[in-house]
């Protein structure tokens, strides 16, 4: 499958059961990268890890350099990246604590620098984007989550906005009306970027709340953090099974 990388996001600033070899801090040509790369063995395998928000979730989604943290992967000699995505659910499915497999995307984000192919420091390009995730690598993850044991759904349509605020709840029922399953902040231009660069990406998503409008009340960080401490240990599980069967 090539060099794994790892890009860790909200609740991922270290991946646990990776055994640090070193770390990188490699220059682009698009600025810093969000935090030092992280080498190790994960599970007998050769792993890159990234935090995508830095060190101390640093860095709000739309601040994030996706250009530079993409080409610094890639440098290093990344060929299939998995993007960690806590996400919001949208429809009866995707409740707290379930797992997903995006194979679709709606981007909502505006004003990042989404592309490399700007005429600038690359010629205008076109990529085909029909398809915005691996397949192949999303089959490795569905295998993976089988083999650790946690249930994941093999499709959804991630919706990506802009943040940090979370959305409204007339936001949400456009979203849902789009045909969105899942909301996040931070899956574009992540995937388009990987395009871009022939990485074979792919995004395991995990439903830390109900996305505004959905659930009872208010949405509070407690009920996020208390949803993301139980899907860690379930994602550390499926990079290990991940990594054992390449």
């Amino acid at each position: 499958m090539g060099l794994l990388a790892v890009i860790g996001g909200s609740g991922f600033q270290r991946l646990g059961g990776l055994e640090v070899v070193s770390t990188e801090q490699p220059e682009t040509p698009f600025g810093p990268v969000s935090a030092p790369l992280v080498r190790g063995e994960l599970a007998g395998r050769s792993v890159l890890f990234l935090a995508r928000h830095g060190a101390g979730h640093r860095l709000a989604p739309h601040r994030v350099n996706y250009r530079a943290n993409l080409w610094a992967l890639r440098a290093c000699g990344a060929r299939q990246v998995v993007g960690l995505a806590a996400v919001g659910g949208i429809t009866a499915a995707y409740g707290p604590r379930v797992f997903a497999l995006p194979d679709q995307i709606i981007d909502y984000t505006y004003a990042r620098e989404h592309t490399f192919h700007d005429g600038e420091s690359h010629p205008v390009h076109h990529v085909d984007f029909t398809e915005p995730y691996c397949a192949q690598l999303r089959g490795a993850l569905r295998a993976a989550c089988e083999l650790a044991g946690v249930p994941a759904t093999p499709t959804a349509t991630y919706g990506a906005t802009q943040g940090p605020r979370l959305e409204t709840a007339a936001e949400i029922v456009r979203m849902e009306r789009d045909g969105c399953d899942l909301v996040g902040m931070t899956g574009m231009p992540e995937a388009v970027l990987a395009r871009e660069l022939d990485l074979n990406y792919a995004s395991l998503a995990f439903v830390v709340n109900w996305a505004a409008g959905k659930g009872e009340g208010a949405i509070t960080m407690a009920e996020i953090e208390g949803h993301l401490a139980y899907c860690t240990g379930q994602v550390e599980r499926i990079l290990a099974a991940l990594a054992a069967a390449s």
